[in-house]
């Protein structure tokens, strides 16, 4: 049974003070809340948030590569299309998010946790991931190509057509996620725990043909 892990919680204030989303000379943002706002067109790179709650925030066209997420909560955002390539997010909850093509590549996290978003067709390729859970979340169509994993948990998620190639998932838990089929190889599954079900899905990367 793969071991189970802590996840570090986002080090916020108790009260926030309300404040609009606005960048001046600092690309940066810390200590307040950003609630029920479209933020949209913006391209910054290096931005900086810390000890930010963002709550039912819309993001539009929103190019912030580069970016560093430190102590962060979204919670019932809408990220779909968002660009956070090539940044580093520790200490961050995902809550309740629609993330679908979000672009999260040659990202680092660490002590992350993803509950009940909808993540369809994201990437995550090339990103290295510590104490990272997905909690009910779908990724279906979702890219984690040539990811590091370290302690990484996927628990009752939705995982149909996701590609794990050149990803280990050795140690891992999928036996309560739900997928028809991955794209892995027979190396990358070595030691990964799964159903009797999903098992005999794999059969398939053997080159068995299951009798009925």
């Amino acid at each position: 049974m793969a071991k189970r892990f802590k996840i570090v919680q986002p080090k916020i204030p108790p009260s926030l003070t309300k404040e609009d989303f606005i960048i001046e000379e600092e690309p940066s943002l810390s200590t307040c809340l950003i609630s029920d706002c479209t933020i949209g067109g913006e391209d910054i790179n290096r931005l900086i948030f810390d000890q930010v709650f963002f709550r039912n925030v819309i993001f539009e066209e929103v190019l912030f590569r580069n970016v560093e997420l430190t102590d962060v909560i979204f919670d019932h955002c809408d990220l779909s299309n968002v660009d956070f390539s090539g940044g580093i997010i520790h200490r961050v909850e995902f809550k309740e998010c629609k993330m679908l093509g979000s672009n999260l590549s040659e990202t680092t996290f660490g002590n992350v946790i993803f509950t009940n978003c909808h993540g369809d067709l994201s990437s995550f390729g090339f990103a290295k991931l510590k104490q990272v859970k997905f909690e009910n979340c779908s990724l279906n169509n979702s890219d984690f190509y040539e990811c590091d994993f370290q302690k990484v948990e996927f628990e009752g998620c939705k995982l149909d057509d996701t590609n794990f190639s050149n990803t280990s998932l050795k140690g891992m838990d999928l036996s309560s996620c739900s997928f028809e089929q991955l794209i892995v190889s027979l190396e990358e599954i070595e030691g990964c725990e799964v159903s009797p079900e999903q098992a005999i899905g794999f059969s398939k990367l053997l080159g068995l043909v299951i009798k009925e």
